[in-house]
């Protein structure tokens, strides 16, 4: 059987002895980048491989150009999850420490190179340690297989296309960030706070419960119903602060039943690097 959007920490136990499963441990602190590897380190579920998230998931930044995760080179992007041990048979589980918002970024790449089979685990790490399952500590790597990538150029647009779109009632453009940060009220990480003009505000952290779970594909359906009005899946656009936490809305809504929307994954960060590109408040 294979997964590929969600998956139970339950699931993921039965299939620990798997060699068609690839568990990756994608943990990152954006304020201490190196914390998240010496967790792994520390504890992490058995036989799963440390992924950071500047070095393996993200390519090279321009400053001035880019926003600060620009996506990663296709081919080398293809390399590394060949060296990862992923191929066309491999079932791919992924988790984080911050509810699916990092692991939804590999999920992401793995689905734009073409690889569906490809879950992100439900609660994350601390779902893990609620249900009291075994750990591992130390280093873990698996045996390289080939990775043949198929990819789907629609799932993503640039800087050009935001432009031509963004007040065009056939499209949505969403913001995933926390409504503090779509308004401006409170930018943490940006150096110019707001929001692209023309784009709603639907903050990532709307697809959990109270716990940290996402919610039921019903519940997620509603909202994405709402939330769409009508609007196809593919004039459907997401960004966030730099492209890794919009990817969680896009899960959540291939969860709740419609096809992939599109990610424009420079986002804020990229788009505030043109001062003559307008800026919502």
């Amino acid at each position: 059987m294979s997964f590929q959007t969600i998956i139970s920490a339950a699931e993921l136990k039965k299939n620990l002895d798997n060699p068609d499963w690839a568990i990756m441990d994608c943990r990152f602190d954006f304020d201490k980048p190196e914390m998240g590897y010496q967790e792994y380190l520390a504890g992490h579920i058995p036989g799963s491989m440390y992924i950071d998230l500047d070095r393996d998931l993200s390519g090279e930044i321009i400053p001035g150009k880019t926003g600060r995760h620009p996506l990663p080179d296709k081919k080398k992007l293809a390399d590394r999850f060949s060296s990862w041990g992923i191929d066309s048979s491999t079932n791919v589980v992924i988790y984080d420490n911050k509810n699916g918002g990092l692991a939804a970024r590999m999920w992401w790449l793995l689905r734009w190179l073409g690889h569906e089979n490809a879950a992100i685990l439900d609660g994350g790490w601390p779902a893990w340690g609620i249900e009291k399952f075994p750990i591992e500590t130390g280093e873990f790597s698996r045996e390289a297989r080939v990775f043949s990538p198929a990819e789907h150029p629609q799932y993503v647009v640039d800087v050009n296309f935001i432009e031509d779109i963004r007040l065009d009632p056939d499209y949505l453009l969403v913001d995933s960030r926390g409504a503090e940060r779509y308004w401006g009220i409170n930018e943490t990480i940006d150096p110019v706070a707001g929001h692209i003009p023309g784009a709603i505000n639907a903050p990532y952290a709307g697809n959990l419960d109270e716990k940290g779970f996402f919610l039921k594909a019903e519940l997620l359906k509603e909202r994405f119903d709402n939330l769409l009005v009508g609007i196809p899946a593919e004039q459907v656009i997401f960004y966030c602060g730099s492209g890794v936490t919009a990817c969680h809305n896009i899960a959540a809504m291939v969860e709740a039943g419609y096809d992939m929307p599109k990610l424009y994954n420079g986002s804020w960060s990229e788009w505030i690097t043109d001062p003559s590109r307008p800026v919502g408040p």
